[in-house]
């Protein structure tokens, strides 16, 4: 066993490169080989168990060694493993976009599916440039995101991230672009005063004036930023943003590949703000990372909009966007259900500290029992973090410049 697993390690070392690790470490002889997962475990080749306290890298928000999983890609593989989604359809791709479409706000019912995290962020910004040149607004192009955001590694992706150590070794390749404003952090709502108070908010209405509305595209952000610490937003913040771009003409996208599918007690992260963005992307939790699988949830007026203008379509695709196989890996109506107990109930603030949440029959170790343990750490952190437990401001309805209007966060079916 442990000539075994001292060989693994020298082929792993001698051929396979790894992301994000300096070479000290790799070459360590300690270096650790994982084996296999259980629930919220994983064992290394020599047999130590391990919290996975971080769920792989944000995304095994099922838990490790779902065999059902597994075996619905089988099946798939052994009906037929690929075909594009480049004019033509598929059952399995079908499903898992309507399940999405199910659960997302509004009207966002369009989906788009690609690979990977760093892809949906560029195609979520490959559509605001379509729809905009499709609307005649040929001078749109530009993005603005946060300082310390991660939205991705690919150029185009990394473009709008702001956390200097990624982006500095290839800033002679980045696309121009992208600009950066301050984030949340340390901001707080004056003492009676509204969001729109906030800098953070002031920050991003001033770069798009300084930069000419006419020449910006989008606005991406996360719920809650991950980089620089798990920032969770101002109560008020997300209708300010949803304000900002209504008024200036603008796409707003919550960049949700960490925040989705449970992460934050919602299948969306925009739910639990009570926000309708135009675009949501997502990966990882999606398939709780038992494939690649990412995507972006659109306006379904905005795709309309694309298509029926002279471009007449999204002039995007890859390869393997909607792989039968992948989209196989959805989250099942059990999974679904755990997500809505966990979830804070919704409708009005009122409402919502009214109705008890239902906590009966928590499994420990189970995926609904560690976002629930997650996010009440999570709200005690900081005393700004109170808001997240009651109800969020209402979505503000305005009529953007040549943006269809929304529907409420709330669907008929719900």
């Amino acid at each position: 066993m442990r000539g075994l697993v001292n060989e693994t390690r020298a082929k792993a070392q001698a051929h396979l490169m790894p992301h994000f690790t300096k070479g000290a470490a790799w070459r360590d002889d300690k270096l650790l080989v994982m084996e296999r997962g259980e629930g919220c475990y994983v064992f290394d080749n020599e047999g130590t168990k391990y919290l996975d306290g971080l769920s792989g890298l944000f995304c095994t928000n099922l838990g490790h060694g779902r065999t059902d999983l597994s075996a619905a890609a089988l099946k798939q593989m052994d009906t037929l493993a690929f075909y594009p989604t480049w004019g033509f359809a598929n059952e399995p791709a079908t499903a898992a976009a309507t399940m999405i479409a199910e659960e997302a706000p509004g009207d966002l019912d369009e989906v788009f599916f690609v690979s990977s995290g760093s892809e949906a962020v560029e195609s979520a910004m490959k559509f605001a440039r379509n729809y905009h040149l499709s609307q005649g607004d040929d001078q749109r192009y530009k993005v603005i995101a946060r300082d310390w955001a991660y939205h991705g590694t690919t150029l185009g992706a990394l473009a709008a991230t702001g956390i200097p150590k990624f982006r500095e070794p290839f800033e002679p390749m980045l696309w121009d672009g992208a600009r950066h404003v301050r984030n949340t952090h340390g901001d707080v709502v004056p003492d009676g005063a509204p969001a729109s108070e906030l800098e953070s908010v002031k920050a991003i209405e001033a770069m798009i004036i300084a930069e000419g509305p006419e020449t910006v595209a989008a606005v991406f952000a996360e719920p809650v930023q991950n980089g620089r610490g798990a920032l969770v937003p101002p109560q008020g913040y997300w209708q300010e943003l949803r304000r900002i771009c209504d008024t200036y003409g603008v796409l707003l996208v919550a960049d949700e590949v960490i925040n989705s599918f449970g992460r934050l007690g919602h299948f969306f992260g925009s739910l639990r703000y009570d926000v309708v963005p135009d675009m949501i992307t997502f990966a990882k939790g999606v398939t709780s990372a038992y494939q690649p699988l990412g995507g972006v949830v659109i306006r379904k007026p905005l795709v309309e909009a694309v298509w029926d203008s002279p471009m007449g379509a999204y002039v995007h695709g890859s390869t393997f966007g909607g792989h039968r196989s992948r989209v196989r890996h959805h989250p099942g109506d059990a999974d679904r259900r755990r997500v809505r107990t966990c979830a804070p109930l919704r409708g009005s603030s009122e409402s919502r500290a009214r109705e008890p949440r239902r906590t009966a029959q928590l499994c420990p170790g189970s995926p609904r029992h560690r976002l629930l343990l997650r996010n009440r750490v999570h709200a005690r952190s900081c005393e700004r973090h109170r808001h997240l437990r009651g109800g969020c401001c209402s979505v503000t309805e305005r009529s953007a410049p040549r943006i269809p209007p929304r529907r409420s966060t709330a669907r008929a079916s719900r």
